[in-house]
């Protein structure tokens, strides 16, 4: 993947490796058990992770050697392969209390590609720059891949994010890491408010200025293969000395990326279960719209559900 990146590697290895709360735990064992001898790996990201509590819905990744083996159904695995990830729903009880998990499967492979930036969607880069735990490694392979990718994906944002930046000023590491969530977030389409993107980095500033500076200097590591211009490394930030390469038909991937989002979105409808509910209780908690389904809608949602989440995209409540 390019020149090593040392303190980065270090970051993700200690960020990852970090115990793992019981009930992630419970929920990845319920995970591993349904994909069997094929998972390499189950990582805990998101809201939950960040906010240290188990409820709401906990966002998990399922790592596997490959799509046939994780499924005893043809048809999930082709799905999968065709339009990665697949994503499921599942509940656990545990100590009396209900416990619920959305995870997505992917192959290692697929990990790897997500991270470097292959394919048009923003989903692992834009996920794993961010702290993930490790729930569970089969093994010391299964954890070297993780690491890298995970490293991958943070010197993946930074670089789509370069030619977005000021020339010769002075980008501080926190609204570096702001505009990254920014630009991927809207590229799917997801309800994420502005205060939420800034809480990200604010919540978490030294973190995010050891992971900026971290990424720059293994870019700077790979001259013309890292950001592809001069640019300095600060202590308060980047500052670019030119103005990167813009990427042609930036517009049509965008587009590009929000119709494989609908599809993936399409998908998940077979995969998840309950998805009207989910989808719209996720909208209320990041905008603060409620939008109640009538009866026919909940008992039918691909038949009924669909003209009131298109209505919801629509109003770009789900950026």
């Amino acid at each position: 993947m390019g020149a090593p990146a040392p303190e980065l590697a270090a970051l993700a290895a200690a960020e990852l490796e970090r115990p793992a709360p019981a009930a992630a735990a419970v929920l990845a064992e319920r995970i591993r058990a349904r994909h069997g001898a094929s998972t390499a790996a189950i990582l805990f990201y998101g809201s939950c992770l960040r906010r240290g509590t188990h409820e709401g819905v906990l966002d998990f990744y399922a790592l596997v050697d490959s799509y046939r083996a994780a499924y005893a159904s043809r048809a999930l695995a082709l799905a999968n392969s065709l339009l990665p990830p697949n994503v499921f729903y599942l509940e656990a009880e545990a100590g009396g209390e209900r416990l619920r998990a959305k995870y997505a499967v992917l192959s290692l492979d697929d990990f790897a590609r997500g991270a470097a930036g292959a394919g048009l969607r923003t989903g692992v880069w834009a996920r794993f720059c961010q702290p993930s735990l490790a729930v569970w490694l089969r093994d010391a392979d299964a954890r070297r891949a993780v690491v890298d990718a995970v490293v991958e994906a943070h010197l993946t944002a930074v670089r789509r994010v370069a030619p977005l930046l000021p020339v010769g000023e002075t980008v501080a590491y926190e609204a570096l890491w702001a505009r990254v969530f920014r630009e991927t977030y809207a590229g799917e389409m997801r309800p994420e408010a502005e205060a939420s993107i800034e809480a990200l980095t604010r919540a978490d500033a030294p973190r995010y200025r050891r992971a900026g500076e971290a990424a720059l200097r293994a870019l700077a590591r790979r001259g013309a293969a890292g950001l592809g211009v001069p640019f300095e490394i600060g202590a308060d930030g980047l500052r670019l000395g030119a103005a990167p390469p813009q990427r042609s038909g930036a517009g049509l991937r965008r587009l590009l990326a929000k119709a494989a989002y609908a599809a993936q979105l399409f998908k998940t409808a077979f995969t998840f279960g309950e998805w009207l509910p989910y989808a719209l209780w996720k909208l209320e908690r990041h905008t603060g719209t409620h939008i109640e389904p009538s009866d026919r809608q909940r008992r039918h949602p691909l038949v009924y559900g669909w003209p009131l989440l298109w209505r919801v995209l629509v109003r770009r409540e789900l950026r």
